[in-house]
């Protein structure tokens, strides 16, 4: 393992966290509300953040088996990664551009970039199998969120000074701040890529394949899960579960900075706070972990499920900056640590060797699902004319995901992956290697 890859590797999470945190979650929503769509009535422009919300994730979905496909069989990962990073940052540099009443131009480009920031996280995470052994990928992959939650951070707390000091940064406006704050992501998203792509190369020789075969493979392997996951029905009832209280999780995530735009927080306040979220979550994710330990893994989603519900009826009375701070912390509290508890439930009834080809699907599919959230915001905002009861229909993801769980069975489900695990191992079962599809 070299130690110079591993660090440039880790270092393009602290590159494409900037677009997570400060496009995804606190400045643009706000900017797409108050300037973007300012033309817009406000439940009209919360609603529309919300559908663009789900073309980005639904054109993710349909792209992640080919772009699995080709991370796996093309040996092009970095160049592809170059692609999706080059494009990611040159859309978030492009909404310098945008002004009043340009909503659908920065819905464009944001979708663009989502593309961008999530295609690119494909290439990514293929990578690390080539850069560190196995008992070596737990750590390296945590110590990459790591730098991610640090990167992204950091960023954001430049651009709240940029926003709050923009007199003294000689802005003509804080539009003109803000569109300097788009620019800096762009720059930093490209600036923290190049000790990866200066570090990692491709293969000299390739094998080019046709945009069929990568489609074919791709789905195919998607089609061969579906056909194994019914000898799993707990890890079925637990997939069921997940989507619908990961949606909830996303959706928060998604629309709570433009949410409170709409109702008149300050944007100073909604950014502080989403930054306080982030640096929460660090400390928060471990003890949680801990917690998580001592009481056993669903209860601690109970909790955190919970919490989330009460976060919900909370946003739905909010009124003032302090409620929005009080809701941040508390999303900070239960954010990372109940994502980490959820990836290792599914861990524990997944057979180990088919353990990424299961980690695969539930990536793929929890696209498919979140991009449901975001849909059902939206509308529930243009029919009812009210962003409040929009909110409000987030609880139905949680209750229904905490009702679902009450159902699975933990303990049999590891035995189902275990007894599965002993046939595949045994040459019972013979699986088609990665990326031959199964007619």
């Amino acid at each position: 393992m070299r130690t110079k890859e591993v660090r440039s590797w880790m270092m393009y999470d602290w590159a494409n966290s900037a677009f997570a945190t400060t496009m995804l979650a606190a400045v643009l929503p706000i900017f797409y509300q108050t300037v973007a769509a300012s033309n817009l009535p406000g439940h009209q422009a919360t609603s529309y953040w919300a559908f663009t919300q789900t073309i980005g994730m639904i054109l993710v979905a349909v792209l992640s088996p080919i772009l699995g496909a080709v991370a796996d069989l093309s040996q092009r990962k970095m160049a592809f990664l170059r692609v999706c990073a080059w494009m990611g940052a040159l859309a978030c540099i492009l909404m310098v551009f945008a002004g009043e009443g340009d909503w659908l131009y920065v819905s464009v480009l944001f979708v663009f970039a989502t593309l961008g920031f999530s295609g690119g996280n494909t290439f990514y995470d293929s990578l690390l199998p080539d850069i560190a052994p196995p008992e070596a990928r737990d750590e390296i992959s945590a110590k990459g969120y790591m730098y991610g939650y640090i990167g992204g951070g950091a960023l954001l707390a430049v651009n709240i000074v940029m926003l709050e000091l923009w007199e003294t940064f000689g802005f003509a406006s804080k539009v003109a701040a803000t569109q300097a704050v788009f620019l800096t992501v762009g720059v930093w998203w490209l600036l923290f890529s190049l000790p990866l792509f200066r570090t990692l190369r491709d293969p000299a020789r390739i094998e080019r394949r046709s945009v069929v075969y990568y489609t074919k493979h791709g789905f195919g392997r998607i089609f061969y899960t579906l056909k194994r996951v019914k000898h799993y029905p707990e890890l079925l009832k637990y997939i069921l579960s997940f989507w619908f209280f990961n949606d909830g999780i996303s959706t928060i995530i998604a629309m709570s900075a433009i949410y409170g735009a709409e109702i008149g927080i300050e944007t100073s306040h909604l950014i502080i706070a989403l930054l306080i979220t982030q640096f929460v979550g660090i400390p928060f994710t471990f003890l949680f972990a801990k917690f998580a330990r001592q009481l056993g893994s669903k209860r601690s989603l109970y909790i955190s499920l919970s919490t989330y519900i009460v976060i919900v009826f909370l946003g739905y009375f909010m009124t003032s900056a302090l409620h929005f701070y009080i809701l941040a912390f508390l999303v900070g509290m239960v954010q990372g640590g109940s994502q980490a508890v959820a990836r290792s439930v599914f861990s524990q009834m997944v057979p180990r060797s088919r353990a990424s080809e299961f980690f695969g699907f539930l990536s793929l599919s929890s696209k498919v699902s979140a991009s449901i959230g975001p849909a059902v915001f939206g509308m529930v905002g243009l029919l009812t004319g009210s962003t409040r009861l929009a909110i409000l229909s987030i609880l139905a993801f949680f209750i229904i995901g905490i009702l679902l769980l009450v159902f699975v069975d933990i303990e049999k489900g590891r035995r189902e992956a275990e007894q599965e695990e002993s046939l595949f191992t045994g040459g019972s079962i013979n699986p088609p290697a990665p990326g031959v599809p199964v007619n």
